[in-house]
This record gives C-alpha cells, sequence and structure tokens, in this order.
C-alpha cells in the first residue's frame, strides 16, 4: 500500500489558506521536501502538533521545504475545511504552506493514510522516507521529539543515505469521501 523509497514526488497544485496556487514544481532545486498530510481534529496531530511546528521551523531555516496537506471529508468533518485549518495553523504556529485538498486526489496519488503521515523527498525529488514522526502516542507516556523525521531530514539536509528502516505512521484514517475510497485500502 506504501508508496516505495525511489518514487519520485507526486506532481500537486493545491490553494494554500492565502487562496495562492503551490505546486510541486516549486520545490524543485530544494535540498528536499517534507510533505505532511495532517488535519485539525486528529488527537494524534493534536498530540504532536507543538514538537511539530517546532521542527518544520527548525528545519526550514536549514533549508528543508515543507508543505502541510489536509485531505479529509469536510462534509464529515467541517473543522478540517480551510477556516479550521486557518485557525489551527496560528494556533500551532505553523508556518507552512497548509493546503486543502478537496477533490482528495492528491493524497491519493500518495497514498496517504493517517494523520499524520510524512512523506520526505530528497534533492532528486525521491522519496526517501515515508513514516512517523517519532514513536509518541497519546497516552503512551514517550516524549514528543520528532527523533524519526528529524534523523531522516538530517540524512537528507547531509547529502546522505536515510536509513532504510522505517516505521509507518499510526494516527487517525484520512476521512475519504463516500466512494471516493482509495483501490489500495
Amino acid at each position: 500500500m506504501m508508496l516505495a523509497p525511489g518514487t519520485p514526488l507526486p506532481s500537486f497544485a493545491l490553494p494554500g489558506l492565502d487562496g495562492k496556487l503551490v505546486t510541486d514544481v516549486q520545490f524543485r532545486g530544494s535540498p528536499g521536501l517534507l510533505v505532511a498530510f495532517i488535519c485539525t481534529h486528529c488527537p494524534f496531530v493534536k498530540h504532536i502538533r507543538r514538537e511539530f511546528a517546532r521542527f518544520t521551523n527548525e528545519y526550514a531555516a536549514r533549508g528543508l521545504a515543507i508543505v502541510g496537506m489536509a485531505s479529509n471529508d469536510v462534509a464529515a468533518f467541517p473543522e478540517d475545511g480551510p477556516e479550521g485549518m486557518a485557525h489551527d495553523a496560528r494556533d500551532a504556529g505553523y508556518t507552512f504552506p497548509y493546503l486543502f485538498d478537496e477533490t482528495q486526489e492528491v493524497a491519493r496519488k500518495f497514498r496517504a493514510a493517517c494523520t499524520p503521515d510524512l512523506f520526505l523527498f530528497d534533492r532528486n525529488g525521491s522519496l526517501v522516507y515515508r513514516g512517523q514522526f517519532d514513536s509518541s502516542r497519546p497516552g503512551n507516556g514517550v516524549p514528543v521529539t520528532g527523533s524519526d523525521i528529524r534523523a531522516a531530514a538530517d540524512a537528507v539536509l547531509n547529502g546522505l543515505p536515510v536509513n532504510p528502516e522505517q516505521r509507518a505512521s499510526i494516527g487517525c484514517n484520512i476521512k475519504w469521501k463516500p466512494g471516493n475510497e482509495p483501490e489500495y485500502f
């Protein structure tokens, strides 16, 4: 079900919270790109969001490009739409482009399964990491550090191979529109 390592960055063109279109082409030449499928209501995202914001601010300053994407069915979860996303971005301190995937087409291209679901691409646009932020989960007592994505991002920014031992993300399933569930489930 997961995208294989080495998969090229899927194309996308989605509106950001400011209404401007953000595309994959804009990130060509970046030292790396992190695409994070997140949403406002998921307790797993809420659990990591402060450290995730800290991580994204720190690594953006080091040259890593970052985009967040929200792909949930807003008819079922209205808080996951642009208004809720804008509030969440302000509250969490997100400074990266936060894109709304209303048709869910981009989530399908990435084979996104849950929130949070993290995809890291190297400077050549090849997938080098798909997995968890870290091993912390709501209620498990493990501190939120971002250790897994930090290690992968450090490798990418230093031009080194990313550890192939990766743990899939665990979180809330993407909330697909009725009849829009992807064939990979």
